[in-house]
């Protein structure tokens, strides 16, 4: 790849003098600080080779306000659009060697220079496996908000210099936090999953991870928040529904085939459009839609009140609403789903997730 820019003539090397923030690898001109690292960036003069990002301005603007190159949320569009508007200035692609003691890949016919951690690490998107880069039917980037400019502005004039494939969306997520603070290794504030999931089971914290975290904005992480929202919407809403269901579907000889609810015919659409958008918390939710629109059935139709062929149909479309639940919550919680697949195969009732308040909360799976 950098041959192929040193064949466009999109590399020449001069001596910089800026601002230079450690934490993030990054220049930042005069005007900007780094938003995300505590210190200040220092000043360091070096001679690097520079990448002529200005001349593919047009073409990532073109890009971006096409939608060829799709960004979500439509915030983070804004955004980058902003920035590529104001005008892009070249970006030094190397580093001294001796800065780098040594570290990183030496610049072809200049030995004395590595090349920029960062041309390295995108780079890898396509020189760890092309096949899978040139040949997959859509390239999708998710990354968190710091490092959006260079997925959406550095990485596409990297690859229209190489005569590559670009990618075709870039999904922006924000950052969980511990007590308002960004989690970090290097702040030491950090919570380890495989805790959580020893303490409280893989569904619980899969669960969370999809209903709980705004899909734009900080999201303030808690274990009460992850137990709440796993009592609520998992063992009083789902478990509780199905666990009602399968003990009076053993009071029917024979469950009518019957169609589910009209809201759980409509699922896979809604969970589509909202997978399509990038939106975890809307995919799940129509899950609990669902889910509170059965059990509201059930209160509705009240079935331990009822016998014969009125109570075989109502159970019928309460099984079949919790088949389809089944299936589509498959991808979020496999586990869980395969679980609530093999009790309504048995028919036989049990509960499918813990209360986690009440210190029922030993993990199920560790998958």
């Amino acid at each position: 790849m950098w041959q192929a820019s040193v064949r466009r003539g999109d590399f020449y090397l001069r001596d910089y003098t800026g601002r230079y923030c450690l934490g993030c690898e990054q220049f930042y001109p005069d005007n900007e600080r780094c938003p995300e690292h505590e210190a200040p960036p220092e000043s360091v003069t070096e001679r690097n080779w520079f990448f002529r990002l200005s001349r593919y301005s047009g073409e990532i603007r073109q890009l971006l306000e096409s939608g060829r190159l799709r960004v979500e949320p439509a915030a983070r569009l804004r955004e980058v659009l902003g920035f590529v508007r104001s005008g892009l200035s070249d970006i030094s692609v190397s580093r001294p060697a001796a800065r780098a003691d040594g570290w990183g890949i030496p610049v072809p016919g200049d030995p004395d220079q590595v090349i920029y951690v960062w041309w390295d690490a995108l780079a890898n998107y396509l020189t760890a496996d092309p096949s899978r880069w040139t040949e997959a039917a859509e390239r999708v980037h998710v990354i968190g908000k710091g490092i959006l400019r260079f997925h959406a502005v550095c990485w596409p004039a990297l690859l229209l210099s190489a005569g590559e494939r670009l990618p075709d969306t870039i999904f922006v997520h924000d950052y969980l936090t511990l007590d308002g603070a960004k989690i970090s290794k290097s702040a030491g504030n950090t919570v380890r999953p495989t805790d959580l999931i020893d303490r409280y089971g893989t569904d619980a914290v899969r669960w969370w991870l999809l209903r709980g975290v705004a899909p734009l904005g900080e999201t303030d992480f808690t274990e009460a928040r992850l137990i709440a929202r796993a009592d609520q919407e998992l063992a009083h809403g789902l478990g509780n529904l199905v666990h009602r269901v399968l003990s009076l579907a053993q009071r029917s000889s024979r469950l009518a085939p019957s169609s589910p609810l009209r809201t759980a015919t409509a699922l896979a659409s809604r969970i589509d459009a909202a997978l399509a958008g990038f939106d975890f918390r809307a995919a799940t939710g129509a899950l609990v839609d669902v889910i509170a629109d059965a059990n509201r059935f059930v209160e509705q139709t009240r079935p331990w009140t009822l016998s014969g062929h009125e109570l075989d149909e109502t159970l019928g479309t309460l099984v079949s609403t919790c088949r389809a639940l089944a299936t589509e919550l498959t991808p979020f919680l496999p586990d869980g789903a395969a679980r609530l697949h093999a009790r309504l195969d048995g028919g036989k009732p049990a509960r499918l997730y813990p209360r986690l308040a009440d210190g029922n909360n030993r993990g199920t799976s560790r998958t």
